[in-house]
């Protein structure tokens, strides 16, 4: 089973303070045009998006140095509600192992949770390559610099914006492979999890 975890853009979750993504027709067949076409603009964090390094970092990586290991592999979904805190990612990171050899790389939580700077410290510390959340940005909403500077700082990518209300706990196949936009800070993504590995 593929399990589609994106926002829909234009009608997606927009970080306070961002532009809304904008739509623009073009041309329409019904109007007598050659084909239909559809222009748009967007913040490249609105709704489903991975935040590179130099979102926070000004000498970090662009969304386009990113290796592309980074957001294609196994993952491990584990619904939290409230803060993360430091022993809870040592939790997730053991149970996520359990499960299948290597999701322990990519952790998605379930529900409306915050990663603590602790929690932060902890996944990078462990060599996590991405951190995903339900919230539009990991940590705190109103400070979220120093759980960013910690998780971007490890070179861990954050794929902020998912949708896991349908998707079980467990080990699945992740792609969130983002758009090649070149020196960026992030970019929008596709993100869907595949139900082929084992779950625990």
């Amino acid at each position: 089973m593929i399990y589609d975890i994106t926002q829909p853009l234009f009608e997606c979750e927009v970080f306070p303070g961002d532009p809304k993504p904008e739509k623009k027709i073009m041309m329409r067949l019904e109007k007598g045009d050659v084909c239909n076409l559809t222009a748009f603009s967007m913040c490249a964090h609105n709704g489903t998006h991975v935040d590179a390094p130099f979102h926070f970092i000004n000498d970090g990586k662009g969304i386009d140095k990113v290796a592309l290991e980074k957001f294609i592999g196994p993952a491990y979904v584990k619904e939290h509600k409230g803060d993360v805190s430091a022993s809870d990612a040592k939790e997730i990171l053991k149970k996520a192992k359990a499960a299948y050899n290597g999701a322990e790389k990519k952790i998605l939580i379930k529900g409306a949770a915050v990663v603590t700077l602790e929690a932060a410290k902890v996944f990078a510390e462990a060599g996590a390559d991405l951190i995903g959340n339900e919230s539009q940005t990991v940590g705190p909403e109103n400070a979220p610099k120093a759980v960013h500077l910690v998780l971007l700082g490890a070179e861990v990518v954050l794929l902020e914006g998912i949708r896991l209300d349908a998707v079980p706990e467990g080990a699945y196949l992740l792609n969130c492979a983002p758009l090649n936009l070149t020196d960026t800070d992030g970019a929008p993504c596709r993100a869907v999890l595949m139900d082929c590995l084992i779950n625990g």
